[in-house]
């Protein structure tokens, strides 16, 4: 079907509105970040002071906070990856007695909201001994994390190339070899978005931490942004800057990975 200049110009026209709407709050924040903090500031480079980002780092402290959201996202990111590539694979090809009940049990996790378990939650790891800790952070959030990526990854899993395993299998490949060789090169994508999304969700992630470590031993980097604005409720220029520093590592690896992230997202449009 052949596109008319008139709608392509359209297109066009509708994506640029668009951009403009996505575009606009981030050149505001950023714009405001590098405004000067009072009338008589000095020290700026064409009018703009990018000076805010370190004042904003070092009376935030960011540098431990920033740390502790690595630490446990790396953690939660890891563990939560291994186990949805582990359990999609054996839901997506596998049959098995109790896997429809079972699947649905994962699936429990999506319709269930953290506001709802996170006081009794709390009472069950305070009982054994892991509240202030990283894994009274991470474990919730693993648990989370794997029930949207089981879904996933068993839905990538569920329409691989039947032929492929077949063949493999004929060569003498074991499941095992079958997953870790073939499936999972191929399915780049989805494990690249599936790392993306986890990333950022437990990188966003503000009450888990807050109520699971209310000494602030691990307090995490949405968690001092919070304190940071209670503490400079007029400094404008600052609170911006520390919300630009919060949210860039979620920036970096996004555009690390969005060739990788827009495919998989394509392909799981797609997908069952």
């Amino acid at each position: 079907m052949i596109t008319s200049r008139f709608e392509r110009s359209m297109n066009y026209v509708i994506l640029v509105v668009f951009a403009v709407f996505a575009l606009a709050p981030i050149v505001t924040i950023l714009l405001t970040a590098l405004q000067p903090q009072s009338s008589d500031a000095t020290g700026g480079v064409l009018g703009l002071y990018p000076g805010n980002f370190a004042d904003a780092w070092t009376e935030g402290d960011f540098a431990r906070y920033m740390r502790t959201s690595l630490t446990v996202s790396a953690v939660v990111v890891s563990v939560a990856l291994l186990c949805s590539i582990l359990a999609g694979y054996a839901f997506g090809t596998m049959q098995f007695c109790g896997s429809g009940p079972l699947f649905y049990l994962f699936l429990l996790g999506l319709m269930v909201p953290t506001e709802a378990i996170v006081v009794p939650l709390f009472y069950d790891l305070r009982e054994l001994g892991l509240t202030n800790t990283l894994w009274a952070v991470a474990l919730p959030q693993i648990a989370q994390s794997i029930a949207f990526g089981t879904y996933w990854m068993r839905a990538y899993f569920r329409t691989s190339p039947p032929s492929l395993i077949e063949a493999a299998t004929l060569d003498g490949a074991k499941p095992w070899r079958v997953l870790w060789s073939i499936l999972v090169p191929i399915g780049r994508p989805a494990v690249v978005t599936l790392t993306v999304l986890t990333f950022m969700w437990t990188w966003n992630e503000f009450l888990i931490p807050l109520v699971m470590s209310p000494n602030g031993a691990f307090r995490t980097a949405p968690l001092a942004l919070a304190l940071f604005k209670g503490q400079h409720v007029q400094a404008t220029a600052l609170l911006a800057a520390a919300a630009v520093l919060v949210a860039l590592p979620v920036v970096i690896l996004y555009l690390l990975l969005q060739r990788h992230f827009i495919r998989g997202m394509l392909e799981g449009a797609v997908r069952e």
